[in-house]
C-alpha cells in the first residue's frame, strides 16, 4: 500500500508501548461523575436540571437556552440523583458550571432516544439526531458534528476522511477503537455519507497501525455503504493526524489561510467521532462515555479505558490505575504535544478528552527559557509554513497587528516549534494567548467600527 504525507513534520517519541495492543476496558461504575455543561465549541448551555433530581442515564441535562445551531446538549453519563451545580474546575484550565450527579440505586434504566434508521430518514432528521445525542467532535477541538455534515451550499464536498492517525505520543484510544469496533466505524462513515450525498470517503492511519488495515478492510466488505470507503497509509510523522495535514497527505490539497476543511472540499471526522454517531443511531445513545488512553511513566497500570462522561480519575479504586503521585511531575489533559497541563487529577474527562499522562520528571523538561539563537528551526518544522520566530518578536512587541499578517491565526497549535526550540522558548503557549488577545482586539476594534458607524448614521 503506497505510503503518502505531507510537507516538514517532525518525529517524535512515541511511547505507545504502555497501552498498544491493549484492549479499551470499560471502568468500574464511578460513584460520581462531574459533568461540565459546555464541552463543544459554540454557544453556551444552560443546566435544564435541578439539585434534586433524578435522572437516569442518557437523560438530557443541559441545552442552549437559545436557538443557536451551534451547540449540542449535555446528557447524564450514569443514573442517580443531581446533589450540586456548581464551578468546578475544568480540563483547560478555567473554571466552568459543572453538574455533579451521585449514582443511586434506587434511580434505574435509561433514557435513550429511539434507534433510527440513518438511510430511511431525512438528512434534516439525521442531522436532528446527531445534535440530540450530544455529539462533537472528539478529536479534540470539540466542534459540533452536526454543524460539520451541513456545510454551506457554496462548498462542494467531494470527500470525507476518517482520521485515525493518533499522531501523539501515548495516545493509542483511536486504535483500540478500530481494533474493537470497526464496522461500527464503517457504519459511521456510511452515515455521513448518506447525510452529505458524498460518495469518496477514505479511512486514514499513519502506517504505525498498518497492522489494522486487513480489520477495517474485512468490515468494509462485509459492510453495507452508498458509495466508495477506502483505506489509507500516510508516514508516521507528526502532526499527521492535524485536518490539514490529512487532507494534504490523502487528496494533495491545501486548505486556504483562514480556511476550514470544507474549502478544500472535505470533511474530517474523527474515528471516535463516528463511532459514537453510529451507536447514535443503532442504539439512540448520546454521548455519555469516552474512550481514552490513561499512561505515562508515573501510571502503574497504564490502560486504555472507557469511562463516563464526568468520571474523575481519582474516584476510581487505588490500585486499577496504579498512579505513583509521588513520581507525578506532571499531568497532561490530552497528548504531551497538544494536550494541556493541568495542577491536579481532580478534573472530569469530557467528550474531547483523549487521554490522561502522569508524566515523571525523565519525561518533561523543565529547563529555564533562553535567548532566541535565530537558527530557523522553528521555521523549518513548522507544519502551517509560518515564522513562529517573527510571529514570536511581533508579540513580544505588543503588535497584534503584524501577528495577524504574518499568519498568527493559521497557527495550528501543534508544539513542533517549542519541541524543536534548543532555546526552550514556550512558543505555543505564547501563540494560544496571542489568539485569544488577538481575537479580543478585532472584536474590539469591529465594536468600534461599528459605534462610529451608527453614530454617523444618527448625525446624519
Amino acid at each position: 500500500m503506497e505510503i503518502s504525507s505531507f510537507k516538514r513534520g517532525i518525529h517524535i517519541p512515541e511511547r505507545k508501548e504502555g497501552t498498544t495492543g491493549k484492549a479499551a476496558e470499560l471502568v468500574p461504575v464511578p460513584g460520581q461523575v462531574v459533568i461540565p455543561v459546555n464541552q463543544h465549541f459554540g454557544a453556551p448551555n444552560k443546566p435544564i436540571v435541578a439539585v434534586g433530581d433524578a435522572v437516569k442515564r442518557g437523560r438530557k441535562i443541559a441545552d442552549a437556552a437559545s436557538a443557536s445551531p451551534m451547540t449540542v446538549p449535555v446528557h447524564a453519563s450514569i443514573a442517580g440523583v443531581v446533589k450540586k451545580i456548581e464551578p468546578r474546575l475544568q480540563s483547560n484550565n478555567t473554571i466552568g458550571l459543572c453538574i455533579v450527579i451521585e449514582a443511586d440505586e434506587s434511580v434505574s434504566g435509561d433514557d435513550f432516544l429511539p434507534p433510527l434508521d440513518p438511510y430511511t430518514c431525512s438528512k434534516e432528521e439525521a442531522l436532528t439526531r446527531i445534535r440530540e445525542a450530544g455529539i462533537v467532535g472528539m478529536g479534540g477541538a470539540g466542534f459540533p458534528a452536526h454543524i460539520k455534515l451541513n456545510p454551506p451550499p457554496h462548498l462542494k464536498i467531494d470527500s470525507i476522511i476518517a482520521d485515525g492517525a493518533e499522531c501523539e505520543g501515548y495516545l493509542t484510544t483511536d486504535e483500540a477503537a478500530i481494533r474493537a469496533k470497526a464496522k461500527q466505524i464503517v457504519r459511521g462513515v456510511a452515515i455521513l455519507q448518506q447525510i452529505t450525498g458524498v460518495k469518496t470517503a477514505f479511512i486514514a492511519m499513519e502506517d504505525n497501525k498498518a497492522f489494522l488495515v486487513p480489520v477495517l478492510e474485512k468490515a468494509i466488505a462485509e459492510g453495507k455503504h452508498p458509495g466508495s470507503i477506502g483505506v489509507r497509509l500516510c508516514r508516521t510523522m507528526y502532526p499527521q493526524g492535524g485536518e490539514k495535514m490529512l487532507i494534504k497527505a490523502i487528496l494533495g490539497r491545501e486548505v486556504p489561510s483562514g480556511g476550514l476543511p470544507g474549502d478544500a472540499g472535505c470533511i474530517v471526522q474523527n474515528v471516535g467521532t463516528l463511532l459514537a454517531i453510529s451507536e447514535a443511531f443503532s442504539l439512540g445513545r448520546p454521548l455519555i462515555k469516552r474512550g481514552l488512553t490513561v499512561s505515562g511513566g508515573a501510571c502503574g497500570k497504564p490502560r486504555n479505558i472507557v469511562a463516563p462522561i464526568g468520571t474523575v480519575l481519582t474516584s476510581l479504586p487505588p490500585d486499577y490505575l496504579d498512579i505513583k503521585w509521588g513520581a507525578v511531575q506532571k499531568i497532561i489533559f490530552g497528548g504531551p504535544m497538544m494536550g494541556t497541563s493541568v495542577p491536579t487529577a481532580e478534573i472530569p474527562v469530557q467528550k474531547n478528552t483523549s487521554g490522561i499522562l502522569f508524566l515523571t520528571a525523565e519525561e518533561t523538561y523543565s529547563e529555564e527559557e533562553s535567548y532566541c539563537i535565530r537558527c530557523g528551526r522553528c521555521v523549518k518544522n513548522c507544519t502551517a509554513r509560518l515564522f513562529p520566530v517573527i510571529m514570536n518578536n511581533a508579540l513580544e512587541a505588543g503588535d497584534l497587528d503584524e501577528a495577524q499578517k504574518i499568519g498568527l491565526l493559521d497557527c495550528i497549535e501543534c508544539g513542533a516549534c517549542t519541541f524543536n526550540c534548543p532555546a526552550r522558548l514556550r512558543l505555543v503557549q505564547r501563540f494560544r494567548v496571542g489568539k485569544f488577545k488577538l481575537r479580543n482586539y478585532m472584536a474590539a476594534k469591529q465594536a468600534a467600527a461599528k459605534a462610529k458607524a451608527e453614530a454617523a448614521a444618527s448625525k446624519g
